[in-house]
């Protein structure tokens, strides 16, 4: 199979979601799937072995990041990004686009591409589409994504048309610089398909990818602020327009009501940084909820975190220490909370997996939802 490719092995009778496979060099992926994020080829607080146990099949880096730091050279002379962070599975790099779009204040945009400040010492740098891939190639991960420019939210319609036909005119050089060798052979590349919350923009981006022909299609420029109804609406409105023979990726979201939302409207592929994030911050995600372990409410709690989750935090440390630690500002709540986290979004997709399975999809996002804002309902009464 081509390395980035996707088998579609059952639709739910119920909704748009689909249960799938995603082929690699690597491994295969089991689809729909969530990334846990590694920006610098680590997830933060997270060994390897735990991320391996927890069921993570793919992690995400970034580009633009691991081209400040360490360099791409380093991680070539390596030997790829996997043998330099030793994750033996498969990975994928994000261009760097939204990581420069971030950067607003310090980078210029234009036709050629975009010029930036480092973060880290202030040395200025340039990305072009044929640079992109050029650093993606060298950090030689599994599935790489073409360089774009992620449309802010809001946005004027004009500046999203602009901006969108920017990015399918860096699409195309993308793909003229990833053929130059025989990258494909290990590597894919998916095409991004911006337009901000206008659907007309999105079918035009959507229609003009598929007709330039890429391994994958991923859908930026969400969760940058839109309200949930306008994110649903370019979803309803774009993933119709995808081939059924290629995977689709949702980048940057990641909350679990949203991966259930996604899912029904025939998204595979999910990434966030919410999960370890929010863990550092003392949030967690239960099956009852979320709740924030800073609370005073948890003090005296001896239980786990969460007692349907099987993750070594739930198993080895209750409530009541973990609030301990984050109220001390001991760093060892950081790996444990995050890690918590990543195990619930890993096994909420081995659940929803097994919903499309049996064709009860539907049936399980009832009882999920029911369950997950219970605890909520009785907060606020």
């Amino acid at each position: 199979m081509e390395c980035g490719s996707y088998r579609l092995l059952k639709k739910s009778s119920q909704c748009k979601a689909r249960l799938g496979k995603v082929f690699t060099t690597r491994g295969v992926i089991d689809t729909p799937v969530f990334m846990p994020v590694g920006t610098n080829a680590t997830v933060k607080g997270v060994a390897n072995e735990y991320l391996h146990n927890s069921g993570a099949q793919i992690i995400l880096a970034n580009s633009y990041h691991l081209y400040l730091r360490p360099g791409t050279d380093i991680i070539e002379k390596a030997g790829g990004v996997q043998k330099f962070n030793s994750w033996d599975m498969p990975m994928l790099t994000d261009s760097g686009g939204f990581q420069i779009f971030s950067l607003n204040e310090i980078r210029k945009i234009t036709e050629d591409g975009a010029e930036f400040q480092s973060h880290i010492d202030g040395s200025t740098h340039f990305f072009s589409p044929e640079k992109s891939m050029q650093v993606q190639k060298k950090i030689g991960a599994d599935i790489i994504m073409c360089f774009d420019e992620c449309t802010p939210y809001p946005s004027e319609y004009k500046d999203a048309k602009s901006s969108m036909e920017l990015s399918l005119r860096w699409a195309k050089r993308c793909k003229d610089e990833f053929y130059k060798d025989n990258a494909f052979e290990k590597q894919a590349l998916y095409g991004i398909i911006q337009g901000s919350v206008y659907n007309d923009l999105r079918k035009i981006s959507a229609e003009e990818m598929v007709k330039m022909g890429f391994t994958g299609y991923a859908i930026g420029g969400l969760s940058v602020g839109e309200p949930k109804e306008d994110m649903h609406s370019v979803l309803e409105n774009t993933v119709p327009l995808l081939p059924e023979d290629k995977a689709r990726y949702l980048m940057g979201v990641g909350m679990p009501e949203d991966l259930w939302e996604c899912v029904e409207r025939g998204i595979d592929m999910f990434d966030c940084v919410i999960p370890t994030r929010n863990g550092r911050n003392g949030q967690v995600f239960t099956s009852c909820g979320k709740l924030n372990i800073r609370n005073a409410e948890f003090k005296e709690d001896f239980g786990p975190l969460d007692p349907e989750c099987g993750c070594p935090t739930c198993k080895g440390y209750s409530k009541a220490y973990l609030n301990h630690l984050v109220r001390a500002q001991e760093s060892l709540y950081l790996g444990l909370l995050s890690l918590h986290n990543i195990y619930f979004m890993i096994n909420l997709m081995a659940k929803i997996r097994k919903s499309l399975e049996n064709d009860t999809f539907l049936e399980a996002k009832k009882e999920f939802f029911k369950k997950y804002y219970e605890r909520q309902l009785i907060v606020n009464s």
